[in-house]
């Protein structure tokens, strides 16, 4: 059965702007699974890039290059994060919709 609203990919489409997939809700498509897959590796980064960013942050000898850098990353790591947030929220938001009643 398809899903009742497209899947917002972890990439970005032509010109930056969302990119959907429109597939049944078992998940085991290819592009799916590549999805899924796409979305730990950018919440891995992530998580690895702010390991590495609160060190440099305290400390005092970090010049204003590399803190702009770390800072960018950053703010494309949350971009990501927060993309993921929404994919998934959207994909629960369709499984509790179409959940039976329970009495």
């Amino acid at each position: 059965m398809p899903s009742s609203r497209p899947r917002l990919l972890p990439w970005p489409g032509l010109n930056g702007q969302p990119c959907f997939l429109v597939t049944d809700n078992t998940g085991t498509s290819y592009l799916s699974r590549l999805a899924d897959e796409m979305e730990a590796v950018q919440l891995r980064t992530g998580a690895d890039l702010l390991g590495h960013a609160r060190p440099m942050l305290r400390d005092r000898k970090a010049d204003a290059c590399e803190l702009r850098f770390v800072g960018h990353r950053l703010a494309e790591a949350l971009h990501d994060a927060l993309r993921v947030a929404e994919s998934r929220g959207r994909r629960l938001e369709d499984r509790e919709e179409t959940a039976p009643e329970q009495s």
